[in-house]
């Protein structure tokens, strides 16, 4: 019997959700990663294989938050950034993460910004 290390489940995860979730122009993907010290977002059109806006923990005005606040935070931004570049639907790609705590801030407050999913 093999064993199993959280990062390989995660990553098995991954790809059972990125089977069924593609982001289009029309409505990209919301990639999430997180780590212990922080949380970051990606808009992405697969079909095109761009990035359309991102945020990342380390910026200015998340930096100095932790936890589920940094989340919501980059969620905000990340709405913000969607819509100047003329984006107001995506599908939210959870990562192979749990919808939870810091994943689920971030999507709500991506919900408060304006971004539908």
């Amino acid at each position: 019997m093999s064993v199993k290390t959280k990062e390989a489940a995660r990553l098995k995860r991954r790809r059972r959700v990125r089977a069924k979730v593609s982001g289009s122009p029309a409505r990209p993907r919301i990639s999430v990663f997180r780590s212990n010290r922080g949380i970051s977002a990606q808009l992405i059109d697969d079909v095109n294989g761009r990035t359309l806006a991102a945020v990342n923990w380390n910026e200015a005005a998340v930096g100095t938050l932790r936890g589920s606040d940094q989340a919501k935070k980059v969620g905000e931004l990340l709405a913000e950034r969607a819509k100047a570049a003329g984006v107001d639907s995506a599908v939210f790609d959870r990562g192979g993460y749990l919808y939870h705590g810091r994943v689920q801030a971030l999507a709500d407050g991506a919900r408060e910004g304006g971004l539908t999913f």
